[in-house]
């Protein structure tokens, strides 16, 4: 995909198609809390099924960026987003927590496309490019939970039990299955398949390839520390909310929508001219303290517009994270393995989302600031290997 006016379009068809998908993955995430709630679940299980879709993603995330290196990147998305909108359905009628985290496992495994998106992206991107590109995804991403979270909120009746939160899954399904439609109709391939036959690394040879790769290993390592800190605050943030200024999943959902905004913000304007002229390193250096500083702080805050404040922060320096990241994985990878490569750093990712929430359930059984203050020391590992990442960026150019 050679032609700029064809790489053009294909960018935008693809960042509204993750606009759309966005916005039902939005209506849900804050729900889900006090969806799990009205199961009569306790913190760990509502974290448990957070960690859940995790767990799926993990699992998925390496599998569907590797098939779509073979057999292309447009047949991966559209099963991956129709799995999204089944589980969401599936879920509207879920009889038992057990049930619900029994779905959330399987839909996270049928919709972990995040490395296959990012495949695409850089496809149709060249290098220098990338980090810039990746932060507009990003905005798809953060435009999605800008009006996801209100939607949820406002069509969401928890006095109704169960069947209040149906009317949001059955809504989330029907963007999931309009962003299928966006893909059949709009989305053109991006590579050629392989040719049948064509030697491709297994996970595990793929696995150690990164771990020997000055950048690659090291990359990984920060996206598995950070996703975890970042995970386990979003996780439990509904519980916390409410027992701090008795928020419900309204004022969560606007919440989050702010977080939307300010992260479609940072990722679309700021990241890649920030990246171009300091580099992806430095740039993911400061994000990873910004998020450390504003989840240390956020415990702390003394009322509902100052703890909003300091969320906003947080998702701001995850703003600036995630597109480095990409950029930085898709430029040390192979042309042929970057939705491989791609998968492991999501794949990281989703292994941090699984610990993170299940380390966090127990920490706010403990100290309702626990899991923010641990999520902020864990950062600070981060921090140290994103300096590394810098001077051995400097090193390889």
């Amino acid at each position: 995909m050679s032609d700029p006016a064809h790489s053009a379009r294909a960018l935008i068809v693809l960042l509204l198609v993750v606009f759309i998908n966005l916005v039902g993955f939005g209506i849900v995430i804050p729900l889900l809390p006090f969806y799990a709630t009205a199961m009569d679940a306790a913190p760990w299980q509502v974290t448990t099924m957070f960690a859940a879709y995790s767990l799926g993603q993990f699992f998925g995330e390496p599998f569907w960026g590797r098939l779509s290196d073979r057999i292309g990147r447009r047949p991966v998305l559209i099963v991956t987003i129709t799995a999204n909108a089944l589980a969401y359905v599936a879920l509207a009628f879920a009889p038992n927590i057990w049930i619900a985290m029994a779905i959330r496992l399987v839909g996270g495994f049928g919709s972990g496309n995040i490395s296959t998106i990012q495949g695409y992206m850089a496809d149709v991107t060249p290098p220098e490019k990338r980090a810039g590109r990746m932060g507009l995804l990003g905005a798809a991403f953060g435009a999605g939970f800008v009006i996801g979270p209100s939607l949820g909120g406002l069509l969401a009746h928890p006095d109704a039990g169960l069947l209040g939160f149906q009317i949001p899954l059955f809504a989330a399904a029907g963007m999931a299955a309009l962003a299928t439609l966006g893909v059949m109709l709009f989305v053109a391939e991006s590579r050629a398949r392989s040719a049948p036959g064509a030697p491709q690394a297994s996970r595990r040879e793929a696995l150690n390839e990164a771990k020997a790769h000055p950048i690659l290993s090291r990359v990984l390592l920060a996206t598995l520390v950070s996703t975890a800190a970042f995970a386990g605050m979003e996780s439990i943030f509904g519980l916390w909310a409410h027992a701090r200024f008795e928020w419900g999943p309204r004022q969560v959902g606007l919440c989050f929508a702010v977080i939307g905004v300010i992260a479609s913000i940072g990722q679309g304007f700021l990241t890649g001219r920030l990246a171009r002229r300091f580099g992806e390193g430095r740039v993911l250096s400061a994000g990873l303290s910004i998020i450390a500083v504003s989840l240390f702080l956020t415990p702390f805050a003394p009322n509902a517009i100052l703890a909003t404040a300091a969320v906003g922060c947080t998702a701001f320096g995850q703003s600036l994270v995630f597109p480095c990241v990409a950029a930085l994985m898709s430029r040390a990878s192979p042309p042929d393995r970057q939705g491989q490569m791609l998968g492991l750093n999501m794949a990281a990712g989703s292994l941090a989302r699984i610990g993170g929430p299940l380390l966090a359930g127990p920490l706010f059984g403990l100290a309702t600031g626990g899991p923010f203050w641990v999520g902020a020391a864990l950062m600070i590992p981060a921090v140290g290997l994103a300096m590394v990442i810098v001077q051995r960026t400097k090193a390889a150019a």
